[in-house]
């Protein structure tokens, strides 16, 4: 085959057959394509489009360019995949709760990407944690616990990972085929027998408009059920923080307290997480409906059990063994901690959540480069919600910073996210719309 006769047939309209794809993605993997056919068939793709059929051959092609791990487990095999937010730390959540009502999760998670937080940094702001485990470690670990959070190897999804690098220099990252390709062929690899999509929208969301969110779940959801993966998405809000913090560690202390009883069982985090997982479980054949499926997940996380494979998940990634009871002790903490106080009176009625996702990356929390280190104990916590009322002196939130210089900036950041006004707003609904 040749790759310049694949990327004439896409400047075209045409669509290449399944036989093309394939052989395209795994020269992007030996490298057999050079950069710059990869950069005009990425260029093509996103000039023209492609159709389902052409999405599936595609997502498909670049899945099978390295390893697609098998499963021999008496159990399904489900996942999640949520397009990036504030304060969102659902799969510390919902991996344990599938495990704990019969599933098997082995989430392959990122890490931290612009303004929102990263599951694998959140998962080794608890020390001790690795996030990179060889496929036989996770196999042990799908048999021991049923649940794992770890980062791809190097053999999962080569070609995305080539095609991801050129989208990024080509100018066409925005590209909603290559997009979904990249997303589920990651996915796909891990052997998913079920996935929920969480696709965001709003101000702390990529995706800032409802029809950019709508198509983007369309071309994910139908890409997905295509490849032979069942699958449905959730358009959720993401107007304001999921959780009432935002940073590695604050984020997995608000899912311990959910998990150990100690506050936040009616929250917004802990409602999403019913929800997304009671997809799952229906779609996995692990309870009669959604519904069902949430008032699972629900129980299992009130019975305490969820807690215990929580902290035996942690331990086989090399955290402390107990640390469902000791996690007040263990994770990191910021030497200042600085409340901020409203000026004035009124309530909450516009956050900026893009804008206090920056303002964690600013404090150490995130990555301005690749090569950054993450401080894990950095962050806002004790964030007010939309629609609270604040008194003059009210706080809108603290800051967790490592010096007061540092301090200083994340205040300014922190207020100038938040709008406060003399009517109370209309809080949208925390999920807009289901996809199947």
């Amino acid at each position: 085959m040749d790759a310049r006769a694949i990327i004439a047939a896409l400047r075209q309209g045409k669509t290449p057959s399944d036989a093309e794809m394939r052989w395209f993605a795994e020269g992007l993997a030996n490298g057999q394509v050079s950069d710059a056919q990869a950069g005009a068939f990425a260029m093509a793709v996103c000039l023209q489009g492609l159709d389902v059929e052409a999405r599936r051959a595609l997502t498909l092609a670049m899945r099978d360019s390295g390893d697609v791990l098998q499963w021999d487990l008496d159990g399904p095999v489900l996942d999640k995949h949520s397009t990036g937010g504030v304060g969102d730390c659902v799969s510390l959540l919902l991996a344990p709760a599938l495990a704990e009502c019969g599933a098997y999760v082995p989430m392959i998670s990122g890490r931290g990407l612009g303004h929102t937080g990263g599951t694998l940094d959140k998962m080794e702001a608890i020390p001790g944690v690795s996030t990179q485990v060889s496929q036989d470690a996770l196999q042990a670990m799908m048999r021991d616990v049923g649940c794992a959070i770890v980062g791809a190897t190097a053999q999962i999804a080569p070609a995305d990972k080539r095609l991801y690098a050129i989208r990024d220099v080509t100018a066409t990252v925005e590209s909603l085929d290559l997009i979904t390709a990249s997303i589920l062929s990651k996915k796909l690899a891990a052997g998913t027998d079920a996935l929920v999509l969480d696709v965001k929208l709003g101000s702390g969301a990529f995706m800032k408009t409802r029809a950019e969110a709508e198509a983007l779940a369309r071309s994910l959801s139908e890409t997905a059920n295509a490849a032979g993966c069942r699958t449905s998405a959730l358009i959720t809000d993401m107007n304001q923080p999921l959780a009432p913090a935002l940073g590695n560690a604050l984020e997995v202390a608000e899912v311990v307290r959910i998990l150990t009883g100690q506050g936040g069982r009616d929250s917004a985090l802990a409602r999403l997480t019913e929800v997304q997982g009671g997809v799952l479980l229906a779609h996995g054949g692990l309870a009669l409906d959604p519904e069902d499926g949430a008032a699972k997940i629900r129980a299992a996380i009130a019975s305490g059990a969820v807690a215990d494979r929580f902290a035996r998940m942690v331990a086989a990634m090399g955290g402390p063994a107990d640390f469902a009871t000791t996690w007040q002790s263990v994770l990191p903490e910021a030497p200042v901690r600085r409340p901020v106080l409203a000026e004035t009176a009124g309530y909450v009625s516009a956050i900026e959540g893009e804008a206090l996702g920056l303002a964690v990356v600013r404090l150490g929390g995130g990555r301005m480069v690749e090569s950054d280190i993450v401080d894990p104990a950095v962050g806002l916590a004790e964030l007010a919600p939309l629609g609270a009322q604040l008194s003059r002196g009210g706080v809108i939130g603290v800051v967790h910073a490592a010096d007061e210089a540092a301090a200083d900036i994340a205040e300014k950041s922190l207020r100038a996210a938040y709008t406060l006004s003399q009517t109370a707003p209309v809080v949208p609904s925390l999920i807009h719309e289901r996809i199947s």
